[in-house]
């Protein structure tokens, strides 16, 4: 495997107010606070050499792609997709707790078995994502910047990792973490991991003045 970097970006706001509503399986457009998210993400990232971007169909993730990278090919990955919320979707955060509040107190205490109510059943989730992310492993990619969803980079972490983001509640909308791999297996942060022999991958570059 030559995967030797990760950098995981956290879409940015889209139309339908992510900060507020569940929006999974749903496809709002970016919003302009997304932009702006998405160039101050491109500024923190400035330097960090990748050679493979990858977003999820849904816009307010390959968009988010295109204004961080400045326009690179993206390549999209189906597997990658936000889980389903079921009849939570759309739903905002504030609502739940008076419509569905013995689950709503389980999704934020991170009950073990909880399940979005009619939605994705979150091994079927992970086993997705994880498919995903072994077909980017065996892409010939070194370097990968991932501009996909909370649920999706969460589980990535986990599945490198071997243990969940403390924070419940990162990564926030534009949010990055970079995962390195090791020799004895992947860190969050950024460090020098190529050994000679692997080409350095084009740089992102500094976003231009808005």
């Amino acid at each position: 495997m030559s995967l030797r970097r990760l950098v995981l970006v956290r879409h940015g706001e889209s139309e339908g107010n992510s900060q507020q509503r569940l929006i999974g399986s749903g496809d709002p457009s970016l919003s302009k606070a997304g932009r702006d998210h998405m160039r101050a993400a491109r500024a923190q990232l400035a330097g960090q050499v990748i050679d493979a971007v990858v977003a999820s169909p849904a816009r307010r993730s390959w968009q988010s792609a295109q204004v961080l990278t400045g326009g690179a090919p993206i390549r999209l990955e189906a597997d990658f997709r936000e889980i389903h919320f079921g009849r939570w979707e759309g739903r905002k955060v504030e609502d739940l707790a008076a419509s569905d509040p013995a689950l709503y107190q389980q999704w934020r205490e991170g009950a073990p078995g909880f399940e979005y109510p009619g939605g994705e059943l979150r091994a079927q989730f992970r086993e997705r994502v994880e498919r995903g992310l072994a077909r980017l492993m065996e892409s010939g990619a070194t370097s990968a910047l991932l501009v996909v969803h909370k649920g999706v980079i969460r589980t990535i972490v986990e599945a490198l990792l071997g243990q969940p983001l403390e924070d419940r509640d990162r990564p926030v909308l534009g949010e990055s973490l970079i995962l390195t791999r090791v020799r004895d297996g992947w860190v969050i942060g950024s460090r020098s991991s190529n050994p000679p022999g692997i080409p350095t991958p084009a740089p992102i570059e500094p976003a231009e003045a808005a």
